[in-house]
């Protein structure tokens, strides 16, 4: 179902000798934590620093509740985009599911530990020799 879909209700419209059928326009309200284009779904997908850079499987909640498991390549910059095939919202006729897309959000770990600072002052030494 996408906003401005189309439902009908039948034999629920007007009274009269025969009763009309009812038309329903669809309104999406917004979410919290998903954008819907078509049956497309979009969502921020946070994860940590040494989790982008070493790579990681993460876990996603899907609109319905669903825990889905995602592999975050080594590498992974801020704004790559993951597609979760099906796992957009349903259609209502012909079965088939949109997308939901994930754009990544890399995260710094709150609050810097002098380990931490520590280590990241031993990356950025590598980087720079």
């Amino acid at each position: 179902m996408t906003e401005g879909s189309r439902i009908r209700v039948k034999g629920e419209g007007q009274r009269a000798a025969q009763h009309g059928d009812l038309y329903l326009r669809v309104k999406l309200q917004p979410h919290p934590r998903f954008a819907a284009k078509g049956r497309d779904l979009y969502t921020p997908l946070a994860v940590l620093d040494d989790q982008a850079a070493l790579g990681d499987e993460v876990t996603i909640q899907s609109l319905s509740g669903a825990q889905l498991q995602l592999r975050v390549p080594s590498g992974s910059q801020a704004g790559k985009v993951f597609r979760l095939k099906g796992k957009g919202l349903p259609a209502l006729k012909n079965g088939v599911a949109g997308d939901l897309y994930a754009t990544l959000e890399i995260r710094l770990p709150e609050p810097i530990t002098p380990e931490l600072r520590d280590l990241y002052q031993g990356i950025r030494k590598a980087r720079t020799s």
